[in-house]
């Protein structure tokens, strides 16, 4: 399985077999298609200005330009396949791509969108012209030896001409390697800053923090713009100087020509279809050279793409399982941050029952969001286990697992698109389903005052709705098709004494719908309708039992004397 994940892009290559086998029997053609105008030439010297007939001429221009007429139909048709493959390369890899930097940036690999703009790159390089260079540099060998049938001297000038711009196309390589490999390792950091810090623009307004978070940016930019800029100049320098050698060659050998015609060893039409077909043979390289830091870039695409598909690839199929009981059972769960092998949760162990509400609480950085993100199965344990209906949550699809379970993390993270697809987890909207969530977390009459009501655009990050609707409608989306288990992580940190109200009657008819429901919360009104408490300390579970017994060992009388007075009251 390794093997097969470590040649996910050769595979997928594979399948455009046929397609770049197309464009090599087109560039076939194209090349042989290449001598027309050298050959015209040599007609037209030779035959044409010797016997002054007119009809000739006439006949070999009309030939030529049919010939012509076809060389540009058949660049056009490899063209049109290229851009074939790269679009087909695209729809074959997007999806595990996305769904792999989805699971790169759930293992806090921070690879952000910059796989996706690796696919990018993949996709225009297939799809554009600069490919073609490696299907026509074989034909390099060919337009030589027919330099060397015209006169070996011809031919020695169009080799060594050859050679000479090789050796360049080499040194390019050797010179920009590493410099744009350097120059892109600091652009993705300065890039994932700025997007991380742009996420924040209001506490960056707020606390005058622009122009330190400006400072430590160009602070990490600036290396890659001096990176690249070396790069570029060293391939600049290469380029003039490969510009410099394909002149210098041309007048090498339209002198040597004309010395050899002057000699009566060739034709003057000898000599002018020598310099286009040599023109011809150092073409594919020279267009390498001028293409190759899109070729270095797209190198660098592919082995990147290559590592996180062969380390992150989720291609994958399980078969659809049934809907769970809500009951709960973590036994000797050992969690620990992505890519640590340090354990935050160290061998939890508690059982819940369907339509029982936990009360979770414990001191900060004590890992009661580490075992809520275990609970729902976003970080796996690295021994023991976590079952929902005795299904173990590690090795349950995401995607069969989640219509099952709700989770409003700490931080609301909305997305951008209309209420009602972000409460319907950008599913098929199933109106009732929509209306019975909203109803269940008290906030449908909310909704109905937006500008739009379910149709309202939240925007970027939920950018039009204040703290507390996006945590209203991300409750909503947490209840959406009435889940089995439902963690919530500080539910009612941004909520009013209305939305706080809300929250409570929507936890009492989860546990009547037989629903589990985790609360992770120090709010003494939340905990006043829990059954069971679990206390968490430095990841280790040092309490769990039936609520009143668990609170009255670790809430202190005083903070807490005034609510559990108005609590009986109201009650």
């Amino acid at each position: 399985m390794q093997n097969q994940n470590e040649n996910i892009l050769k595979n997928s290559l594979r399948h455009f077999k046929s397609a770049f086998v197309a464009i090599g029997v087109f560039s076939v053609f194209v090349n042989l298609l290449m001598l027309v105008a050298p050959l015209y030439m040599l007609q037209l010297y030779d035959r044409v200005l010797t016997s002054g007939s007119t009809d000739t001429l006439t006949m070999l221009t009309v030939i030529a330009v049919f010939l012509l007429g076809i060389l540009a139909l058949l660049e056009i048709i490899r063209s049109r396949i290229m851009v074939r493959i790269g679009i087909g390369l695209d729809n074959m890899l997007n999806d595990r791509v996305f769904n792999s930097t989805f699971k790169s940036n759930l293992m806090a690999a921070n690879q952000g969108s910059n796989s996706l703009r690796d696919m990018d790159a993949l996709r225009s390089f297939f799809s554009g012209n600069t490919l073609f260079a490696f299907f026509d540099a074989p034909w390099t060998p060919f337009f030589i030896i027919l330099i060397f049938i015209m006169h070996p001297l011809l031919g020695a000038i169009a080799l060594v001409g050859a050679i000479a711009i090789f050796a360049l196309a080499v040194a390019t390589e050797v010179i920009s390697r590493e410099t744009y490999k350097q120059a892109f390792g600091y652009s993705l950091k300065a890039n994932n800053f700025a997007e991380s810090s742009l996420r924040n623009t209001d506490v960056l307004e707020a606390m005058g923090m622009l122009n330190a978070v400006k400072s430590k940016w160009h602070e990490i930019h600036q290396p890659s713009v001096q990176l690249n800029g070396t790069a570029t100049d060293r391939i600049s320098f290469i380029t003039g100087s490969t510009k410099a050698v394909r002149f210098m060659l041309q007048i090498a050998i339209l002198g040597a020509g004309g010395w050899l015609a002057l000699q009566g060893e060739i034709s003057p039409g000898s000599m002018i279809a020598a310099s286009i077909i040599m023109g011809r043979a150092l073409a594919p390289v020279e267009q390498a050279i001028g293409a190759w830091r899109g070729f270095v870039n797209t190198r660098g695409a592919w082995g990147r793409l290559n590592t996180l598909l062969s380390t992150m690839d989720t291609a994958s199929s399980s078969m659809p399982l049934p809907r769970p009981e809500g009951k709960l059972e973590v036994d000797k769960a050992i969690v620990a941050a992505p890519q640590s092998n340090q354990a935050i949760i160290k061998s939890a162990s508690f059982n819940l029952s369907a339509g029982e509400v936990l009360g979770l609480i414990g001191p900060s950085a004590a890992g009661k969001t580490t075992l809520g993100k275990a609970m729902v199965g976003v970080w796996p344990a690295l021994s023991g286990s976590l079952r929902l209906g005795g299904i173990n949550l590690s090795t349950w699809a995401a995607d069969d697992r989640g219509q099952y379970i709700g989770y409003l993390p700490q931080d609301v993270e909305l997305f951008s698109g209309t209420v009602a697809e972000n409460i319907a987890r950008f599913q098929e909207i199933d109106q009732q389903a929509v209306m019975a969530a909203t109803n269940l977390a008290e906030c449908h009459e909310m909704i109905l005052k937006l500008p739009n009501g379910y149709e309202t655009e939240i925007g970027q990050d939920g950018s039009n709705l204040s703290a507390g609707q996006r945590q209203r409608i991300g409750l909503a989306r947490a209840l959406y098709g009435e889940p089995a288990l439902v963690v919530l992580d500080e539910p009612n940190s941004n909520l009013d004494t209305a939305g706080e109200t809300a929250l409570i009657a929507a936890i009492k008819k989860l546990k009547q719908q037989n629903a589990t429901v985790v609360l992770i919360t120090h709010n003494i009104r939340l905990l006043n309708v829990v059954d069971k408490v679990l206390v968490l300390n430095e990841g280790k579970v040092k309490d769990f039992g039936q609520s009143d017994a668990v609170l009255k060992k670790y809430m202190a009388p005083a903070p807490v004397s005034v609510s559990h007075t108005q609590n009986k009251k109201t009650s």
